[in-house]
């Protein structure tokens, strides 16, 4: 298990407005975000969720020129640990983790998860809520994720 979960906005945002947020304080002790990522948030975070910045400024500017400043702060900081969780659901922000060799889920991974450690009794109306909202996913994925979980 990492020691530190790090999340980029869109996973809070989905989880929030699906009213599943307090899943990531059930599967991870220690979640964290970046000063940026609770402004792109846009209202107060859970108290459990501890705000902290990059120590390399000049690394996350760089990356700000490829991702979104949320997304570049929250990869920058998870280089501030030796093995930190990152969540993240863009697809360039995920690639830019690859690259770098981050360790990442998204918030399909985390449902997968909070369904495998029986959070939920059922993902495919968790996937429903979600695809109520703006969040775009594919019918192959949920077609996958819905196998994989045994659904």
């Amino acid at each position: 298990m990492p020691s530190v979960v790090i999340s980029d906005a869109s996973c809070l945002i989905i989880l929030d407005k699906i009213d599943r947020i307090e899943l990531l304080k059930s599967l991870y002790q220690n979640v964290v975000t970046t000063p940026v990522v609770a402004e792109e948030f846009g209202k107060p975070l859970p108290a459990w969720i501890a705000l902290e910045e990059a120590v390399d400024k000049k690394y996350q500017r760089v990356l700000e020129t490829s991702v979104d400043p949320g997304e570049a702060s929250a990869i920058a900081l998870s280089l501030n640990y030796a093995d930190a969780l990152l969540l993240l659901d863009d697809l360039k922000a995920r690639k830019m983790a690859k690259k770098l060799g981050l360790l990442f889920t998204g918030t399909l991974g985390i449902l997968v998860r909070a369904k495998k450690n029986g959070l939920i009794p059922q993902l495919k109306p968790v996937i429903d809520l979600i695809r109520e909202t703006d969040f775009r996913i594919s019918d192959l994925l949920v077609e996958e994720i819905l196998k994989e979980v045994n659904e």
